[in-house]
């Protein structure tokens, strides 16, 4: 065996090819001249104010704030906060939109808007409402708003539903839970099921948790991480810090990603001024490129690979899991053949990541959505917590597995019980002890259930408590259908986006305008990702003349107005000490939210870090599971409604989101760090394009199963073979996904396209 597991190979991918405009590293010198454009603008004294306000930051579940300050992070280190930060900030420091805007701009108009123009209105000033066969939004008074959503809310219990984003906080998301279960509703979809879900279904199973097992202190101990499916240097740019100090003291990176991301290579962190920011940091030790939607096949790889190099930690197996025989004896005799055609990566570079596994002493499994957006998204995770196990990596500091989340709060929803997926036995007693009657044993609407659901006439009634449930779904032209025939919708914003527009109401279409977390006059609390509350300080707003109000507020007036003083009195709960005192009774690991107003003792939610093997499933031990090898196969041109006569190519595309964007929040149409101009663009690889004749800033036509873009530019990219690239939401418009059957997570990252050129050019 080779000392060196990376000799005679290159942690540059194969499909490493940039275009002229991609920049030589990720992050970097722009990151100050964006910091310095905005924070020494006219609005940079806003943009201070907040960055240093005691609350957590707006962004990804890896940001920082909370009690220690706005920079720092949960272990006390300082310069924590990234450009995303600062561009969530400075789109939520906007003015209020002047009131004649609504009555001057039609719906008709409105729809013509992208999501940065409508981001860029500015902020919601009052409560507004579309009526049915109005083209326009018009102001409501409170009293109005509180009589519609009342009456909406007598409707059958199954019949009504919610929605929410990680943007509000655990206060919120326990009022929400509280107030749609003691209808008898389990309708409780969130974000998340069109992201993490097959994370939570597969952690769930196996390890008796839904979170990250890794602490960030934990991961300071690693000398190995595995990123799959995560672009961290565009989505949660302060993970490259523990990246790039990993790589300081001598551990190695492993990416797994299609697309050879610039910044996954080599990234320019401002937390290091003299050693990472102008030169860059290398981050990648080993690229890794597979086909997309092969991730199992790949795993099962590294699991064979490290078997055969005698690194199975089978004592480990033996004593802390069960099913691993099954698991071995299938990574054993799955042929490499069979594994590299599937994946198309080789086994030189499948036994090169083995063997950096192998020979660390800790290994961190960190993945995004590119795992997990796939139909079979909960095989991949399964896959890669099988290698976890079976290299001995779970259960002790400085190793485990760690999905990297998204929104800032979206795994709190979850812990507060905003799930349709099965609660924990110790949160449903609890739930019910508190309800004074069972929960309601029918299955709630997932995301995509909820929208095929409105789509058959199933929902009367929708509380949407932020998010952008029209863009995020796949088939925009559906999504539009099944909302348009539900008869009372409210949404819940800061801001406008493209669903108050195109998410309109059968009857009723109803826009409450609240505070954000920074202008709250009252504390609230958020979760990271690594299962760390923060809690934020009170705050107030810059909105002058505007009639919002906070988001506690409304739910509670609501809950209060729909159940009287049943099961408790909910206008008491405006007060969030009261919300948190029924957080630390109700939710297992949250007990120390009861007294963090007298303590401010932020911390790390109990039982969920692993730094013993003893795990929370019924045997105490981790069940492993073995996994299909993934189906790849793709339609022909003609089953995606391709005209005969057009001239193309068959690919796989991927949605994904540009370097300055957050979830389906637009802040600049260009992505300068993958040389795209604009959001009509497809990257795909060279060879790809000239086989066909498809020339760099050509126009083409792009046909998925629901629908087709036109005009749409090549851009050429360092993307694998077969595979392509393009911006969501933008791209939701032309397919409808399959969906994990055990997750329902939409296949996002694995959608067949074909790409010709315009019928005038064939």
């Amino acid at each position: 065996m080779s000392s060196d597991p990376l000799q005679n190979l290159q942690p540059i991918p194969p499909a490493h090819e940039t275009n002229e405009e991609t920049p030589a590293i990720g992050g970097g010198l722009p990151i100050i001249e964006y910091w310095a454009e905005h924070t020494l603008s006219p609005e940079g004294p806003k943009i201070w104010k907040t960055l240093l306000h005691h609350s957590a930051c707006l962004s990804c579940s890896w940001g920082t704030g909370g009690q220690k300050g706005g920079f720092t992070n949960e272990a006390g280190e300082k310069l924590q906060r990234c450009m995303k930060s600062v561009e969530a900030i400075s789109a939520e420091i906007q003015p209020a939109i002047p009131p004649q805007i609504f009555a001057q701009r039609s719906l008709a108009d409105l729809q013509k808007l992208s999501s940065r123009d409508a981001d860029r209105l500015g902020r919601l000033g009052f409560p507004m409402i579309r009526r049915a066969g109005s083209d326009y939004y018009e102001r409501i008074s409170w009293g109005e708003v509180y009589t519609i959503a009342t009456t909406a809310f007598q409707k059958a219990p199954e019949r009504v539903a919610s929605y929410s984003s990680g943007r509000s906080s655990n206060e919120a998301a326990f009022l929400l839970q509280l107030m749609i279960r003691a209808l008898g509703s389990n309708n409780l979809a969130d974000c998340s099921d069109l992201c993490h879900a097959p994370s939570t279904t597969a952690l769930s199973e196996m390890l008796g948790t839904k979170t990250s097992v890794v602490s960030l202190e934990s991961l300071k101990h690693a000398d190995c991480v595995v990123l799959a499916g995560a672009n961290s240097a565009y989505n949660h740019p302060r993970l490259m810090n523990e990246l790039i100090e990993l790589r300081d003291r001598g551990g190695k990176v492993i990416v797994i990603n299609p697309v050879m991301e610039i910044g996954l290579v080599k990234f320019g962190s401002p937390a290091f001024p003299v050693t990472s920011l102008l030169p860059g940091s290398e981050i990648s030790s080993l690229y890794l490129q597979p086909i997309p939607g092969s991730d199992t096949a790949l795993f099962i790889g590294i699991q064979k690979a490290l078997i055969e190099q005698g690194f199975l930690k089978q004592s480990y197996l033996e004593a802390y899991t069960e099913n691993w025989q099954a698991v071995v004896d299938q990574a054993r005799s799955t042929p490499w053949e069979e594994i590299t055609a599937t994946c198309g990566v080789s086994q030189a570079e499948i036994a090169a990541a083995a063997t950096i596994i192998g020979a660390s002493k800790g290994v961190v499994f960190g993945w995004a959505m590119g795992i997990t957006q796939h139909r079979n998204g909960v095989d991949n995770v399964i896959s890669i917590v099988n290698t976890a196990l079976m290299s001995g990596n779970v259960g002790r500091e400085g190793a485990g597995v760690m999905p990297v989340r998204g929104h800032s709060n979206v795994q709190g929803f979850g812990s507060m019980g905003v799930t349709t997926a099965k609660l924990k036995k110790e949160l449903q007693t609890k739930l019910e002890q508190l309800l004074g009657k069972p929960l309601s044993k029918t299955k709630g609407y997932d995301t995509r259930s909820l929208i095929e659901a409105a789509d058959a006439d199933k929902v009367d009634t929708l509380l949407c408590l932020g998010g952008n449930l029209y863009a995020a779904n796949p088939d925009s032209t559906q999504a539009k259908r099944a909302l348009g025939k539900i008869e009372t919708i409210i949404y819940v914003a800061t801001k406008p986006n493209l669903g108050h527009f195109h998410g309109l109401a059968k009857h009723n279409t109803i826009v409450i305008p609240v505070l954000n977390r920074f202008e709250n006059p009252h504390k609230t609390t958020v979760e990271s990702g690594n299962n760390f509350v923060r809690f934020n300080d009170v705050g107030e707003t810059h909105l002058k003349d505007v009639d919002v109000i906070p988001e506690i507020q409304f739910l509670t007036e609501l809950a209060a107005r729909i159940h009287g003083e049943y099961p408790v009195n909910w206008r008491r709960l405006q007060d969030t000490r009261y919300i948190r005192e029924l957080i630390g009774q109700t939710v297992s690991g949250y007990e120390k939210i009861a007294k963090i107003d007298e303590t401010n003792e932020e911390f790390t939610i109990g039982g969920r870090i692993l730094t013993t093997p003893k795990f929370s499933t019924p045997s105490g031990k981790a069940m492993m599971a073995t996994t299909l090898m993934p189906d790849l196969t793709l339609p022909t041109p003609q089953e995606l409604g391709v005209p005969e006569s057009a001239k193309g190519l068959l690919l796989t595309m991927m949605t994904v989101r540009s370097y300055s964007q957050h979830n389906t929040v637009v802040y600049q149409i260009g992505d300068k760090y993958r040389g795209i101009p604009h959001r009509n663009c497809i990257l795909i690889n060279r060879s790809d394009a000239e086989r066909v004749n498809l020339q760099q800033h050509q126009r083409i036509t792009v046909q998925g199963n629901a629908g087709k873009m036109t005009d749409v530019e090549v851009i050429y990219g360092p993307v694998r073979p077969g595979a392509s690239l393009m911006f969501y939401p933008e791209a939701n418009a032309i397919f409808s996904a399959p969906v994990d059957e055990r997750a329902g997570t939409p296949a996002f990252k694995r959608v067949p396209i074909f790409v010709y050129a315009d019928s005038s050019e064939i």
